[in-house]
């Protein structure tokens, strides 16, 4: 059948339709959730509680924009990775089910969409921005030079913290700003060698870099230390802030959580080390109830 008459067929299309929306892993929003977070923390800090609710809207979007081209990009650069690894063999791309040129398009194309929304906000968050889309594209090639990705995606995700002061304030971000930038950090690169752990064999057999392979048995504590760092970075966050005792309860109920972590690492199960990593969901909306409570009882 010519394309032409494929594109007028309402089941080639929904069929279609379907692949790119597992190509951006909108069934698997777990990413959009921890992307999210650290934004929502520092949209409200910024703003001391009152955002514009305009900002929140262009964040939020972008959020969901950012993460979905990451996906895209990310399955262009593992296109001959993907297939020899258990977890990933079905992906879109790597089933052969869409071309790595088409992945790559949509990549361009949502990463367009979203620079069309920072457009809108001050010259210093748009010159931030091009950080932003530096990060996210060069990621997905980093476990192919280096065992410290995890800490490359901190970073992408954590960008969103100054550029989110910066759009609020229009100054440049403050050390508020920096503290949470590190604190999402440390907190990616715990959750994602948490989620490492889960591929560690598949990595290991085709030579993929992690932070899972180069912490080896010391894990564990590697993660515990990280974690202790970032909630030391949240309580500095506090102290900086202004923040009162409903952030600091939020922060104990998370370190609960962080603790539960560890108990489902312990045995280094890849299906619990999953689990432990999409837990991370819960303990960033603990603290970002307890930011909006703090604010809130003001």
């Amino acid at each position: 059948m010519p394309i032409s008459s494929q594109l007028k067929d309402p089941a080639f299309l929904r069929h279609r339709l379907k692949h790119y929306a597992r190509l951006i892993r909108l069934d698997r929003p777990i990413g959009i959730y921890l992307l999210l977070w650290p934004t929502l923390w520092a949209l409200w800090i910024a703003a001391e509680g009152s955002p514009s609710p305009w900002l929140v809207f262009i964040f939020v979007a972008g959020v969901v924009l950012m993460r979905s081209a990451g996906c895209a990009i990310n399955d262009f650069a593992d296109r001959d990775i993907d297939p020899h690894v258990q977890r990933t063999r079905e992906r879109p791309v790597a089933c052969g089910a869409i071309s790595a040129r088409e992945a790559l398009a949509v990549f361009i194309g949502l990463a367009l969409l979203a620079f069309a929304l920072v457009i809108q906000l001050n010259p210093l968050t748009i010159k931030l921005s091009v950080v932003a889309i530096i990060l996210a594209a060069s990621y997905p090639f980093m476990k192919r030079f280096h065992y410290l990705p995890q800490v490359h995606l901190g970073a992408a995700f954590g960008w969103a913290v100054p550029m989110a002061f910066s759009a609020q304030t229009g100054a440049f971000p403050p050390p508020v700003a920096w503290l949470i930038f590190l604190a999402t950090l440390l907190w990616t690169t715990a959750y994602d060698t948490m989620y490492a752990m889960a591929d560690r064999k598949d990595d290991l057999s085709i030579g993929v870099k992690s932070t899972a392979i180069l912490f080896g048995d010391q894990d564990r504590l590697i993660i515990g230390v990280l974690q202790l760092m970032f909630f030391f970075a949240l309580y500095l966050v506090g102290q900086q802030a202004g923040l009162g005792w409903p952030y600091y309860f939020s922060l104990i109920g998370a370190a609960g959580l962080a603790v539960y972590q560890q108990v489902l690492i312990f045995e280094r199960k890849p299906a619990a080390c999953f689990r432990a990593f999409l837990n991370n969901n819960w303990l960033g909306l603990v603290i970002f109830a307890g930011i909006v409570m703090d604010y809130l009882v003001e």
